[in-house]
């Protein structure tokens, strides 16, 4: 007996944990590379930017939290929303900032090269070491001072850490959200800027989104007000940074190191930069966190047309009360919702509950009514100017 076809394809690129890919069931999903003309797409770190999106996508989910690998400007013009995880390797950014601050504490890449270089065959090797060790004698990080800017998931779990490991910590985040507010340890001190984190910290580690705002957001102002011999860490991204303003106070000493998940050309080979290869988010633990959560939403949207953590759109969950249901992505411009109720009565169709959300340009309707969705109606709320997708999600459909 032949399977039924599927009711949903994703094309997955990248190598996506099968924990994930697991979320999607067959027969009901067809999961592949090769998907030609895909529901959604699902991905880690492929560009596409560069790559032709067809048309049939609804969603992208990218399993991760930066989505700067997406045109998420251009599918929100298309109504497609774009999901990220938010979260799900916090745990592991947290504990390579923890590392990236023992680098430098204690000396360790120079270390590490001087033991490298020893010769193993030599008879005084012990001697050697000893005599060897006196430029690595390090510091502490018990009594001093974490500077954390940008208090979300990860931003949090660096300033609990660091507490529990005795430091004191100074945090700034100027658009802090409820959860992150009250997920945060009462010993943190909130700062009243950027400044007063900078130059009240021994090390200062910066967990906050690339965009325009945050572009080259430590800069030369910022690094003159610095603690002297201060660490500078950035697992965020490599723009958030001055990269020209770090290399000159790499250079005058200002900094006694920049700790980096992002080797540049600049920085590259600096005895004071410290650089990882792009590993905050390089654990199997996180990989499958990441994957899980990214699947469940794209299934929840494909399924029941509910929006959570994307990029783009609102956040937008509604129970579903009907077996009916239509989905409606638009700009956010007036009377678009009696435009909606319009051409719903006009096909004879009774709302049930209806949802609305917006944010920024972009709004977002879920409408649950009492039968089922002619095509006709799909077909008058598409025609409305500024609604960007239409989907009928009856259980039938």
């Amino acid at each position: 007996m032949a399977e039924p076809p599927p009711r949903f394809r994703v094309r997955v690129l990248n190598a996506v944990s099968a924990a994930g890919l697991a979320r999607l069931p067959r027969p009901q999903y067809r999961v592949g590379a090769d998907e030609a003309e895909p529901d959604a797409i699902l991905l880690r770190s492929a560009d596409l930017h560069e790559v032709p999106i067809p048309a049939s996508v609804k969603a992208i989910g990218r399993a991760g939290a930066g989505t700067n690998n997406v045109p998420v400007e251009a599918m929100s013009r298309r109504g497609v929303v774009v999901f990220n995880a938010p979260g799900a390797n916090a745990n592991a950014v947290k504990e390579l900032v923890l590392a990236g601050m023992l680098l430098s504490a204690r000396h360790l890449p120079d270390a590490l090269r001087f033991v490298d270089a020893l010769d193993r065959r030599a008879p005084d090797l012990d001697r050697r070491v000893e005599a060897g060790k006196k430029p690595f004698s390090g510091i502490e990080l018990a009594g001093r001072t974490l500077g954390v800017i940008g208090l979300g998931r990860v931003g949090c779990l660096v300033a609990d850490a660091a507490i529990r490991l005795g430091m004191q910590v100074i945090g700034y985040d100027p658009h802090i959200t409820i959860d992150a507010a009250w997920s945060l340890p009462s010993q943190v001190r909130r700062a009243q800027g950027l400044g007063e984190v900078v130059c009240g910290s021994d090390f200062v580690t910066l967990h906050v989104p690339l965009m325009p705002a945050t572009r080259g957001l430590i800069g030369a102002e910022l690094l003159a007000v610095a603690r002297p011999g201060a660490v500078l860490l950035n697992f965020s991204r490599d723009a958030v940074v001055d990269e020209p303003a770090v290399l000159a106070a790499l250079q005058t000493g200002a900094l006694r190191h920049y700790v980096s998940d992002f080797p540049t050309c600049g920085l590259l080979g600096h005895p004071r930069s410290i650089a990882l290869p792009h590993l905050g988010a390089s654990t199997g633990e996180a990989e499958e966190n990441c994957a899980v959560m990214v699947a469940d939403q794209l299934r929840d949207f494909l399924e029941h047309g509910n929006v959570r953590n994307s990029v783009n759109f609102p956040d937008a969950s509604m129970p579903r009360e009907s077996q009916h249901r239509v989905a409606i992505a638009n700009a956010n411009v007036p009377n678009m919702l009696g435009q909606i109720s319009t051409a719903m009565a006009q096909v004879g169709l009774n709302i049930h509950n209806m949802l609305n959300k917006s944010r920024g340009e972009t709004a977002y309707t879920l409408v649950d009514v009492d039968s089922p969705v002619p095509a006709d109606a799909v077909a008058r709320i598409a025609a409305i100017p500024g609604v960007l997708s239409v989907r009928d999600l009856s259980a039938s459909g």
